[in-house]
């Protein structure tokens, strides 16, 4: 079960989507707990539901499956080619009564279109837009955009779709589809901290803003407990690589146990972690076997002082042990005994919830939550929102450090996604 009691905002969106079958798009501005209200819903709904990701990591963060596995889909463009579709997936898609889509920024518009084919043709429902089936996504189209394929795939969205973005998919053009914009931001407790991130995020930064953005971020970082969120992942590594070897003695290397098909090699954690004592890491996952509460959770940053069977790991001045952890990959399936879904565990994996964390990706960022960071954009922000991702994962202005000063070309915010987020400014939230 989870433990987050849910705010009187999360409340309100979770009996929106468990009262109707209205199709839900849940977002906000980063921190404002999207993730939390998913882990209620899935924990919590009286709905037959199926929970899909774009991604093998953001699927099994949420306890889900992919996409293009849940729908026995292939990989690249679908278009108007014809879905397969055996006896037993058909079976699966009749028991849905609500879909639900994490991270549904990175699920381009064809994606979303085969998705809604696809039910309509398992469920015979031809002129019922996904089948019958309620669709509730969660994600902020400001942080993670779709990823382009090939010039062959560019130029089908640029002839079939106004863009590749999952808002403008076909299928939308009927179905009516209700925006719930949460706005209270759980991370960042400073009123004017939180006023200079949405600045950001929606690309009004002022002069001003910006200079204090850049004073603030223009320190010296301390020698430890500071992570570098890096725009490339070649200087994330060399990071990680020169610290490790800096440190006396020899690196230990646990290797990941891993069970059953994960799908390629899409691990949650390093397959094989080198630690030395002294390391700077990361956890990957809340901590869930403590008994006073949460002893750490995904995202804070401790130092290795003894690595000796298990881990053991220094927060904030105090010690734990650290055992490894399991991430299970699920497949949803149709049970035809009790005439239900059943979600069973087809794969396993099971490691330290450790990594290296003198530095990080903007993009395995996501999510996570830093007291103070060093933001590393290197040359330039080359996708938008990234500006956003980096400087949003900071609980307060004063734990900022900038490898450089952010100028006015690192603050890129997609068209598309400014068009169709206006719509959320018109009504109000819920109700």
């Amino acid at each position: 079960m989870d433990a987050v009691p849910l705010s009187a905002e999360q409340q309100e969106v979770f009996d929106l989507i468990e009262t109707t079958m209205e199709h839900v798009f849940v977002t906000g501005r980063a921190g404002t707990g999207k993730s939390t209200l998913l882990n209620h819903l899935s924990w919590n709904t009286s709905k037959s539901i199926v929970i899909a990701a774009p991604t093998g990591v953001a699927a099994l963060n949420v306890g889900g499956q992919t996409i293009h596995s849940l729908f026995r889909l292939p990989i690249g463009v679908i278009a108007d080619h014809p879905i397969d579709q055996n006896d037993q997936l058909r079976k699966l898609l009749n028991a849905v009564e609500t879909l639900v889509i994490d991270e549904v920024s990175m699920v381009n518009a064809d994606l979303m279109d085969a998705m809604d084919r696809s039910l309509r043709q398992a469920r015979q429902r031809p002129h019922e837009s996904f089948g019958g089936v309620q669709v509730i996504m969660f994600g902020d189209p400001y942080q993670l955009a779709p990823v382009p394929g090939d010039g062959d795939e560019r130029a089908y969205f640029a002839d079939t779709y106004r863009s590749m973005w999952f808002f403008d998919a076909k299928v939308w053009r009927e179905a009516d589809l209700r925006i719930v914009e949460l706005r209270e931001v759980h991370r960042q407790q400073d009123e004017d901290f939180r006023f200079m991130l949405n600045a950001v995020r929606h690309g009004q930064v002022t002069a001003e803003i910006a200079g204090i953005l850049n004073s603030t971020g223009a320190r010296t970082p301390p020698e430890d407990g500071v992570i570098t969120l890096a725009s490339r992942n070649d200087a994330v590594t060399r990071i990680n690589r020169v610290a490790l070897e800096q440190l006396p003695g020899r690196a230990l290397t646990a290797n990941a146990e891993v069970s059953g098909d994960f799908g390629g090699r899409n691990f949650p954690a390093e397959e094989a972690l080198a630690l030395k004592v002294g390391a700077q890491v990361m956890f990957l996952r809340n901590d869930t076997a403590g008994e006073r509460g949460m002893r750490w959770v995904n995202g804070t940053i401790g130092t290795v002082t003894r690595i000796q069977g298990n881990v053991r790991v220094e927060v904030d001045g105090e010690e734990f042990d650290v055992e490894p952890a399991t991430w299970e990959r699920y497949r949803y399936s149709y049970s035809a005994t009790t005439k239900q879904l059943k979600r069973d565990i087809v794969a396993e994996f099971t490691q330290f919830p450790l990594r290296l964390a003198w530095a990080v990706t903007i993009h395995k960022s996501q999510g996570k939550t830093y007291d103070r960071a060093v933001v590393d954009l290197g040359q330039r922000a080359f996708s938008p929102g990234q500006t956003y991702v980096a400087l949003s994962r900071l609980t307060s202005l004063d734990g900022l450090y900038l490898t450089r000063p952010l100028r006015p070309s690192d603050i890129i915010v997609d068209p598309d996604v400014q068009r169709f987020m206006a719509d959320v400014r018109r009504p109000p939230t819920v109700g």
